[in-house]
């Protein structure tokens, strides 16, 4: 009897590490789906307010949960369950709505019925100049070649903030491009997305070749805070630098 149960173990064993594994395997898809999910910046459309090799926690539950919320976003339903809308200010993660395998990370600007424009570099929401403060310049740090580029609090407004909410934004330029475009009508049921980079970002100012307006269904939730940033400028091998490649100062800051 002894050997007969001796024999058993390993098998048991193994059976027990494939449920602990299957088990773990469900619970991350779960916190991935439900919860929070981890996206990384490949692109300076955002900056300053995220950089390249900024890795980001985004709350999945903030706008509720569409198909695209699903892993592998498989087609089960349309339109959104436990649905919010999201506030202007909001950095939004979405699908890009030319291409729905690609996500995109963008400031709301605009919510459905509001009309935007650019003129002279700067936001106008329903006929109203959006404020902003010029705050100094600093570098661009999305290239190998370093840009002096114009730094400015923009306030925009939001219910139920009589202060509203600010955020930077950063220029090279007031003329020419995405500065000056038509007035945009936010159309029901979707939103006006921009980057902090204004000079440097496809959004929905482009609507041929950019974003254009995003889907209340193409919403994957709210950028929440960076858990980690790496400026990633040395080769992957040299692992002595690591250390030197993180931007200490940036980590478990809040997104706004």
């Amino acid at each position: 009897m002894a050997n007969s149960s001796m024999t058993r173990r390993p098998t048991g064993t193994l059976v027990e590490n494939v449920k602990t594994i299957v088990y773990a395997i469900l619970i991350a898809l779960g916190v991935r789906t439900i919860a929070f999910e981890p996206f990384t910046i490949p692109s300076g459309s955002m900056e300053s307010t995220l950089l390249v090799g900024d890795y980001v926690f985004v709350s999945k539950y903030s706008y509720g949960y569409s198909h695209y919320s699903l892993p592998f976003s498989p087609a089960l339903f349309s339109g959104r369950i436990f649905a919010s809308e999201p506030k202007r200010g909001d950095v939004a993660v979405f699908r890009f709505p030319r291409d729905p395998s690609t996500d995109y990370i963008k400031r709301i600007v605009g919510l459905p019925g509001d009309t935007v424009q650019m003129k002279g570099g700067q936001l106008y929401l329903n006929g109203k100049l959006v404020s902003r403060r010029p705050v100094g310049e600093s570098i661009s740090t999305e290239s190998q070649i370093r840009i002096a580029v114009r730094r400015f609090i923009e306030t925009l407004p939001v219910e139920g903030e009589p202060a509203g909410r600010e955020h930077i934004v950063q220029k090279m330029f007031d003329q020419g491009g995405l500065n000056d475009t038509q007035e945009f009508l936010v159309p029901p049921g979707h939103f006006f997305a921009m980057g902090d980079n204004r000079d440097n970002s496809s959004d929905s100012r482009d609507p041929f070749g950019g974003v254009g307006y995003v889907p209340m269904e193409n919403l994957i939730g709210r950028a929440e805070f960076i858990w980690l940033s790496i400026d990633a400028t040395d080769p992957w091998w040299q692992v002595w630098e690591w250390p030197f490649e993180v931007r200490w100062s940036r980590l478990f800051s809040r997104i706004r």
